[in-house]
């Protein structure tokens, strides 16, 4: 749940920058590799291509940090497991 509560925040945050410049990647450059047209057609009140970019940036950026949250996470699960199973030392 808090992987999803990641994806979300980050996703928002690329919309709203991408939105604002244009030029951060992999955007536009996937926009244009799809085949679409250059066009001022407004979407939500943004160019298509602006709209196209925020959109695909968030969903990229979004995927990268729920990953890398989800590995971070399961990494200091297993950690807090090994510290878990160690037994008291023995009679000294």
């Amino acid at each position: 749940m808090k992987g999803a509560l990641v994806f979300i925040v980050v996703f928002l945050i690329g919309v709203v920058v991408t939105t604002s410049n244009t030029s951060i990647p992999p955007g536009l450059n996937i926009y244009y590799m799809l085949g679409f047209p250059d066009t001022n057609y407004p979407i939500l009140g943004l160019p298509a291509p602006v709209f196209a970019a925020s959109i695909l940036n968030g969903v990229i950026y979004g995927i990268i940090a729920w990953l890398l949250y989800s590995l971070a996470a399961s990494t200091r699960k297993q950690k807090l497991e090994v510290v878990v199973k160690q037994e008291p030392p023995k009679g000294t």
